[in-house]
């Protein structure tokens, strides 16, 4: 009885480590998915992204526009606050024309908030804080 024993333990303290590493891998992954910086969005991993994230806050800039570099740091703060809340990224328009042009992005920086893959609030122009803040929580609530 005791050699039984002993096989079903060492079966049981097998599959708990497997389903450890399984979970530590996941928790790694989502860590680093929940960057404090703003993550760099693409034409390409646009949707992916959006539809990924159940709230996402996108940042549509570019490298010469003074208010967008204004932003910027606010932007980072952002993301830094919001981390494993809201997905926080930044598309440069130069770059990604389609993306932009796909949301009529005719001002810079505009930031659009996406909620489940939808857009659902746009800022456009270099605005406080506090207004980019208020208009997060007004869709993280829902």
């Amino acid at each position: 009885m005791s050699g039984k024993r002993e096989q079903f333990i060492s079966e049981e303290d097998r599959e708990l480590k497997r389903i450890r590493e399984i979970k530590l891998q996941e928790f790694m992954e989502r860590k680093l998915e929940m960057s404090t910086q703003p993550a760099h969005i693409t034409d390409s991993n646009f949707n992916e992204i959006v539809n990924k994230h159940p709230l996402a806050l996108i940042d549509f800039w570019a490298e010469w526009c003074a208010p967008c570099r204004a932003l910027a740091p606010t932007i980072e703060e952002l993301a830094s606050e919001y981390s494993g809340k809201a997905f926080i990224g930044k598309l440069d328009v130069d770059e990604n024309p389609e993306t932009a042009e796909l949301f009529q992005v005719l001002s810079i920086p505009t930031l659009i908030i996406m909620k489940g893959g939808k857009e659902v609030d746009r800022i456009v122009g270099c605005v406080q804080k506090g207004h980019i803040q208020a208009a997060l929580k007004k869709h993280m609530g829902q």
